[in-house]
């Protein structure tokens, strides 16, 4: 029977971090990322999706079919999101003081962009400070970036500058594993989440394995084709890490000893993953090579017009794609050819350039060799090749052709059991909910899945105000000034509504954030406040039925609320 100690600092921490998911929190408490998958999985909001006309019949598609619907009706109704304003600044010596009684801070700068990581070099050539716009603040300012449920990705909607839903890399990475399962049909064992220092991403396996990489998915194809949304998708996996892989059965962690997740499912995952992030070489890929890396210059393409031969610089041909419905790709190079002004063409070779064509046969004749056969046989065709192509651009085909995946290492775990939920395609909502609830005493994902989703109804209240009154500062910045009785006055006028169904409960920042709240959220939010402005003074709260009173030393601030709790607590 699981009874979680909330006497424990560090167990207090985990629980509380159920309601904030910061990018810091997930990674120093990796068991909470996937509940975040569950609660979404367990809300009416993506079974709503299912009674959309954009999915009528989906459960006769394919899976293919399935994966670019939701694809698209992602793209149409959620964007990315990492507004330093919305959950607002903490610094980097408030957390190091949070956690560094259970976590090893050199660890957390190896780990953390913000802290010091300088895994993909990508970043921290444009200034990673300044790119996430926090070159405004010191040093020491960093944001918290928090993991939104379904319910506050939808509730963007309510935020004037926002036209759609919204979440960061993480909420979108949880999304599309729940729409997955609810919506493609796709199982939960089948679906894993990956997160590096700067990004998340799921590995979805099925007919054609996907990877999910914000809004978009990338399919083995697609990671292979050399377009900016490739490149974006490779950088995580080639150059940073991944420090969690997480999954129905479990997790494992680059920095934690102990595994939870099945070794079983974790080597499917290795396996499947490293098969597709592996290509033979062809003249398909290498034109992509060349569209994704600089070494287009070396290269120029023949084109036999009738009975003579014109020749044409290899860059110019891919700048002509940015123009056309064609590409370079053998089966619709003609058609591009034929768009290209005459006067682009040479009657005679260019220069010192390899003919495209030759090397293009080379590659035919070698189909199924190996890329260092074929390299081989490159070399011994094609003359002066080693004195016009760099070696540099073999050693990167060779890293093109394979990514090697920085995963934690399972030969250097303990794995343990880890009990869970039997959540299958064929269940219901309601089914799954009460799985869920049913399974909590004794698995540890099913109870912190409760506290994700706040199920208030089932849970201890104390990490909740803790997360409450300690990490939600997006609205002080607008109440600076005021006295109590006013910031009451405002939070008065926000809207009845709360963004959670039944006794489910917003955190004071998604009140403020998208102006709404039951009269218990908006007490809570006051609370928050006041804890703020006078932390010697007794904050109680009482809430019978409909009636909700915040007491704070003489005096009384009253709200309505919906939710039909019966509770009095000191905040």
């Amino acid at each position: 029977m699981i009874q979680p100690d909330f006497t424990d600092k560090k167990t207090l921490e985990k629980y509380s971090s159920a309601f904030t998911l910061s990018d810091m929190e997930v990674f120093i408490f990796p068991e909470l990322f996937y509940p975040l998958v569950l609660s979404n999985i367990i809300s009416p909001e993506i079974w709503r999706w299912r009674d959309d006309p954009w999915f009528r019949d989906i459960d006769r598609r394919s899976f293919t079919y399935k994966v670019n619907r939701i694809k698209q009706f992602i793209i149409q109704n959620y964007i990315f999101n990492l507004d330093l304003s919305t959950w607002g600044l903490t610094t980097k010596s408030r957390e190091i003081e949070r956690f560094r009684d259970f976590f090893d801070m050199n660890l957390l700068k190896q780990s953390n962009a913000l802290f010091g990581y300088e895994g993909d070099k990508y970043y921290f050539s444009i200034d990673i400070r300044k790119h996430f716009g926090l070159d405004q603040y010191n040093d020491d300012v960093i944001p918290y970036w928090k993991t939104e449920t379904i319910e506050a990705m939808n509730a963007f909607r309510f935020k004037p500058s926002f036209p759609a839903g919204a979440g960061e890399c993480v909420s979108l990475s949880a999304l599309y594993a729940a729409a997955m399962f609810v919506i493609g049909k796709v199982s939960l064992y089948d679906i894993f989440l990956m997160a590096t220092p700067l990004h998340s991403q799921n590995f979805i396996i099925g007919k054609e394995s996907i990877i999910t990489n914000n809004r978009r998915i990338v399919t083995k194809n697609m990671w292979f084709n050399g377009t900016s949304l490739s490149a974006k998708a490779r950088r995580a996996i080639e150059n940073e890490k991944v420090t969690i892989v997480t999954h129905i059965t479990g997790h494992i962690h680059t920095v934690y000893e102990e595994a939870s997740i099945s070794p079983e499912a974790y080597e499917h995952f290795t396996n499947k993953l490293n098969e597709f992030l592996v290509s033979e070489l062809n003249k398909h890929v290498f034109i992509n090579f060349l569209r994704f890396k600089g070494y287009k210059s070396l290269f120029q393409y023949r084109d036999d017009y009738g009975t003579k031969s014109r020749y044409i610089t290899l860059e110019k041909l891919f700048e002509y794609e940015h123009s056309s419905r064609y590409n370079v790709a053998l089966e619709s190079r003609a058609n591009l050819v034929n768009e290209i002004d005459g006067d682009e063409f040479s009657v005679s070779p260019i220069g010192d350039r390899i003919l495209i064509n030759e090397l293009e046969e080379i590659l035919d004749r070698c189909t199924g060799k190996s890329p260092e056969c074929i390299l081989k046989e490159i070399r011994e065709s094609i003359p002066d090749v080693e004195r016009i192509i760099p070696v540099t651009m073999f050693v990167e085909l060779k890293d093109f052709l394979r990514t090697e995946p920085w995963l934690p290492d399972q030969n250097a775990k303990r794995f343990v059991q880890n009990e869970y939920p039997s959540v299958e395609t064929s269940d219901t909502r309601d089914s799954i909910e009460r799985k869920i609830r049913e399974s909590a005493p004794y698995s540890e994902l099913s109870l912190l899945t409760l506290y994700v989703s706040r199920s208030m109804e089932f849970i201890d209240w104390r990490p909740f105000i803790k997360a409450a009154i300690e990490r939600n500062p997006v609205a002080f910045e607008n109440f600076s000034g005021m006295e109590i009785p006013e910031v009451f006055e405002t939070i008065s006028k926000l809207g009845n509504s709360s963004i959670y169904p039944g006794q489910r409960l917003a955190q004071p920042d998604e009140v403020w954030n998208f102006g709404r709240g039951d009269g218990v959220e908006k007490a809570f939010l006051l609370a928050s406040w006041i804890r703020q402005a006078d932390r010697t003074g007794e904050v109680k709260l009482s809430v019978a039925g409909s009636r909700v009173i915040l007491t704070h030393r003489d005096s009384a601030f009253r709200f309505t609320s919906d939710k039909g709790f019966t509770i009095d607590l000191s905040l």
